[in-house]
């Protein structure tokens, strides 16, 4: 079915924050009213980490880890969809299904341009998955090596899949957290590259063909986040606005974020085709939110496009299971382009919001203090912000509010009393991010139902976290000495 919103003053159907009201709403609406409008989400069920992001021939493709049989995690599958913009996504079948080997969990998809396995052709180069099998037998008897990497194939732009028949392609040494291969060609050593989560450390490997992998170097026993496992990671070269190209490694991790849960770290350094060397030795975060996890970025971007782009998981394990959506659960962030800025002599990572997003919205309308909101998905943005502390409050009428708030050092995001958090102690909290040493000139806040992500001065610091109003916010309050607008979203499509 073509699913199609067009939005204007939606109102949803009421819920207090009571296990028993909520109990209510699972039975009658299935949590629809939190289906984000211009996030991506699973057509239905189980939901988390952005798998295989690969474009090719005009069509970003986004696998997923997917249980289709739940709304809750287990049986990992690769979900898929394809867009020609990143906004407006066309389901497709499950790509890749579970097998003797075992679940499939996280991994990476690359076009084999050189055809180096030998799996395609000049013409038609094979789409290549690189993913981690989980062996659920292995995992329950108390065994270390049930998690290895193995491969799959398509010469039909992603719609079929063939596994390799000698999968797999890279055993476990006896390492009991050894996945989530990220793999990109390496134009200037003639070979492949993969980086691979390994327990609390990053290793990397390279190969001529995808099938034979040789241990070049570890990194990250003693540098880093290291409250939790290290997952999904990825590794790529920017160049920042003074020219100065500079490898980035991102690596997930959980627990141990800067909100407690689920968060991605960042290195900023060199890498040489075989060892990667840190610049410094700084915990950096790419969000500063609860809910922006696993994220990595898609493979084969072309050159005349240039961007490195980035799409993450917005949930966190804290609470992920639980959240009062039922028919599915988990949605995508938005789409994101990284950049890299040196600010007073040190690296910072840039998320900005992808260019194709403002064919989502309409014309801006500036707005006063306490006017009303005939939406429950749309952008505000923030110019001309004042030297001293700034706050802007989302709220509707039943006293629900969600904060938003500035001042020399930090940003402030507080879903204490933003709607439904009872389902997970942790998720009613203040969160806080440091500001860099610069003016904040710049505010982007965008919100859609049931998550709200701020950037400030073009990405240099984000904030994205969920939260669940018992009725959409409907009037926005701010300090003075600031220009606010809003630009509501108009018609977004999804295959559903």
């Amino acid at each position: 079915m073509k699913y199609s919103t067009i939005l204007f003053a939606i109102i949803f159907y009421g819920c207090a924050s009571t296990i028993k009201q909520e109990e209510s709403l699972q039975s009658t609406s299935g949590g629809e009213e939190y289906r984000p409008v211009y996030h991506f989400t699973p057509s239905g069920n189980w939901m988390n980490d952005p798998n295989g992001m690969v474009y090719f021939k005009g069509e970003y493709h986004l696998f997923y880890q997917h249980y289709p049989d739940s709304n809750v995690w287990g049986p990992m599958h690769w979900g898929h969809a394809v867009s020609t913009d990143m906004v407006n996504w066309e389901h497709l079948p499950i790509a890749l299904y579970p097998d003797s080997l075992g679940y499939i969990f996280s991994g990476s998809a690359v076009i084999d341009w050189q055809n180096t396995t030998g799996f395609g052709t000049a013409d038609n180069p094979a789409m290549v998955a690189i993913y981690t099998y989980h062996d659920p037998v292995g995992a329950d008897s108390g065994a270390v090596d049930f998690q290895y990497q193995g491969i799959a194939y398509s010469l039909d732009k992603g719609r079929s899949w063939t596994k390799y028949k000698n999968n797999p392609v890279l055993p476990n040494p006896g390492i009991i957290d050894f996945r989530d291969p990220k793999v990109f060609w390496n134009e200037s050593f003639g070979q492949w590259t993969m980086i691979l989560a390994v327990k609390d450390h990053i290793n990397l490997y390279s190969s001529p063909n995808l099938v034979d992998w040789t241990l070049e170097s570890e990194f990250g026993q003693t540098i880093g986040a290291h409250g939790g496992v290290w997952e999904c990671p990825d590794l790529f070269q920017l160049t920042d606005q003074n020219g100065l190209a500079q490898w980035v490694m991102l690596v997930s991790i959980n627990p141990g974020g800067p909100q407690g849960g689920s968060a991605t770290q960042y290195f900023v350094g060199d890498f040489d085709g075989s060892v990667f060397t840190p610049a410094d030795t700084v915990t950096r975060w790419v969000d500063h939110g609860a809910d922006n996890y696993a994220g990595v970025t898609w493979s084969d971007v072309p050159q005349s496009d240039g961007r490195r782009l980035f799409l993450g998981w917005m949930s966190n394990w804290q609470y992920a299971n639980v959240v009062p959506t039922y028919n599915w659960r988990s949605a995508m962030t938005i789409p994101r382009e990284l950049k890299l800025k040196t600010i007073e002599g040190k690296p910072i990572l840039q998320s900005v919001p992808v260019a194709e997003l403002e064919t989502l919205f309409g014309d801006i309308q500036l707005v006063g203090s306490g006017v009303k909101i005939g939406a429950d998905a749309f952008r505000v943005d923030v110019y001309g912000l004042p030297d001293k502390d700034f706050e802007l409050v989302l709220s509707n009428a039943k006293a629900e509010r969600l904060v938003i708030a500035l001042n020399s050092n930090e940003l402030i995001v507080d879903r204490t009393a933003a709607g439904i958090s009872s389902f997970e102690k942790a998720f009613s909290a203040v969160h806080r991010a440091p500001l860099p040493a610069v003016g904040i000139d710049r505010l982007q806040i965008y919100v859609d139902r049931a998550s709200v992500e701020v950037f400030v001065n073009d990405g240099q610091v984000v904030l994205t976290d969920l939260v669940f109003p018992t009725e959409p916010y409907n009037t926005i309050t701010y300090s003075n000495g600031a220009k606010v607008g809003i630009a509501p979203v108009k018609t977004v499509s999804q295959e559903l």
